[in-house]
């Protein structure tokens, strides 16, 4: 009888070990599952789907068998197709092609698992939006997942994969593609065909260059191309028209690459070799707010930085520059500057602790005491007006600029050079302009920007109010007295500097309560 009582003992056990090996889903959660269409078994330890999972919507359930009445809430027969199923953090090696019996899913999450390949059954969850298969040991993506045409978002980062299938332009829905931490050699020219696509992420691979391709995801807002092999970056992809971020840290790159993308804020291209910044790569950067360029070999901050007057953020950390241009405190919107491992001269290091406002206020001392440096010579690195008419910025940036010359009158060469030119912003300031030029009066169609600070003007000329498309208007550190009344006319003007002049009485100046002003 002990005998037979040492038996039960022992098959007891092994199915408790067999119970454990495979742990079995709770019914509950099965039976919630059919009435809310999703079903959540992240992180219980599954080394393969259980097989009542995959039948969740095609077997019968228990309570129909068992059951002879029913209340409202256990109306199995209402049940709904199983839409989204969460199997991440598990140890699942495998999937099976049973997945196929769960047509409805639109999100399947098997991110953090152990998995080396996929079924080829995929390719038959049409409605499909969501694929999480980040955090497995992929080697490759079976042709059958290019098939899916819903999908919106595929992500499968932290893999082993070394290339990718060329049908991978057929998911013409994409929005987002998360590809990082492979072994990625190269990409699918087809990748190109993914138009839909706003958010790419390539960094951690292996890639020396990018597809021409890439020109055609003109909507793409944010391009990751991080921790590569990357030595130059194609023109082409200026075409990117919707392009607000791009990372380009952790490469080759010898040079800032010259991208013309008007919606471009933020641009990372830390840890890489550029040496030297060139007015041809700045001068693209019209919209940028945040400009990283830590841990390069540059020498030489150029003049032309002061053409990035949407700057806010600007990362200098760990170059070789010597010498800060004076000009870089005209920045209007400069608000961060992080200068720490440069053996910069002329600047005390207890300066540099002090923070960004303190050394742009240094800078902007230095500008007074070094007027006459202007007329030393022209140089590679002056502005491109102390040299000669800048074509570029007339036609492209739609700037005339001729700003720190001492000069008691502008050369008529610039003023036939915006002819027709659709020229919205004109800096005129740091001269010894004593009036208004009388030429800017060409330029009422268009110029909506006028900076006339420090200058020596004593007067302000009515023929200023013809230009009707002005919204700011910088007329500080003059000799003013008076404005002329027609300044009402000025019905879009947003601001007005007018400070360090001559005025009895703002009040009197600008009675008009349309009008703002800045002092």
């Amino acid at each position: 009888m002990s005998r037979f009582k040492r038996a039960d003992k022992v098959d007891s056990l092994a199915g408790f070990r067999t119970e454990k090996t495979e742990p079995n889903v709770p019914y509950g959660l099965l039976k919630a599952a059919r009435k809310s269409g999703q079903l959540n078994l992240s992180g219980r330890g599954l080394t393969q789907v259980p097989q009542n999972v995959y039948r969740l919507n095609s077997d019968t359930p228990e309570e129909a068998q068992q059951n002879v009445s029913f209340g409202e809430s256990d109306r199995w027969w209402e049940q709904i197709d199983l839409t989204k199923l969460l199997l991440s953090s598990n140890q699942l090696t495998q999937l099976s092609d049973d997945i196929r019996l769960l047509p409805g899913l639109t999100t399947l999450d098997l991110h953090d698992n152990q998995l080396s390949s996929l079924p080829s059954a995929l390719g038959e969850l049409q409605e499909l939006q969501q694929l999480r298969l980040s955090h497995n040991q992929l080697t490759a993506l079976p042709v059958e997942v290019c098939t899916l045409k819903n999908l919106r978002s595929l992500t499968v980062q932290q893999n082993l994969l070394e290339s990718l299938p060329e049908e991978l332009g057929q998911m013409e829905n994409l929005t987002e593609l998360d590809l990082s931490n492979n072994h990625l050699k190269g990409l699918p020219s087809s990748l190109g065909h993914l138009t839909c696509l706003q958010k790419l992420n390539l960094c951690h691979n292996k890639l020396s260059c990018l597809p021409d391709s890439l020109a055609q995801l003109t909507n793409v807002k944010l391009l990751d191309c991080s921790n590569n092999q990357l030595t130059d970056i194609p023109a082409s992809l200026s075409e990117m028209l919707c392009m607000e971020q791009l990372y380009l840290r952790h490469n080759k790159l010898r040079l800032l690459p010259a991208l013309p993308a008007p919606m471009l804020k933020e641009l990372y291209v830390g840890n890489n070799q550029i040496q030297q910044l060139e007015m041809e790569q700045l001068a693209c950067l019209t919209a940028i707010s945040i400009l990283e360029l830590r841990d390069n070999k540059i020498k030489i901050l150029p003049e032309q930085i002061t053409l990035l007057s949407t700057l806010t953020r600007l990362d200098l950390t760990n170059n070789d520059i010597t010498i800060l241009p004076a000009s870089l405190s005209l920045l209007p919107n400069l608000k961060v500057l992080l200068l720490e491992g440069n053996p910069l001269r002329g600047i005390r290091r207890d300066l540099l602790t002090k923070g960004t406002n303190e050394l742009l206020k240094y800078l902007r001392g230095r500008i007074k005491e070094e007027p006459e440096r202007a007329d030393e010579g022209r140089t590679a690195m002056m502005l491109p007006s102390q040299a000669s008419v800048s074509v570029h910025n007339i036609k492209t940036l739609k700037l005339l600029m001729y700003s720190e010359k001492q000069a008691s009158n502008i050369p008529d060469e610039l003023f036939d050079a915006a002819a027709d030119q659709g020229v919205t912003t004109v800096n005129f300031s740091k001269n010894q302009l004593t009036s208004i030029p009388s030429r800017l009066l060409e330029l009422q169609s268009s110029v909506s920007d006028l900076s006339l600070g420090f200058n020596r003007l004593t007067c302000c000329s009515p023929d200023i109010c013809k230009l009707l498309q002005l919204t700011h208007i910088d007329l500080g550190n003059n000799q003013l007295s008076d404005l002329p009344p027609e300044m009402k006319n000025l019905t879009k003007l947003c601001s007005i500097i007018l400070n360090y002049n001559r005025w009895p009485s703002l009040s009197l100046l600008l009675p008009s309560s349309e009008m703002h002003s800045r002092d």
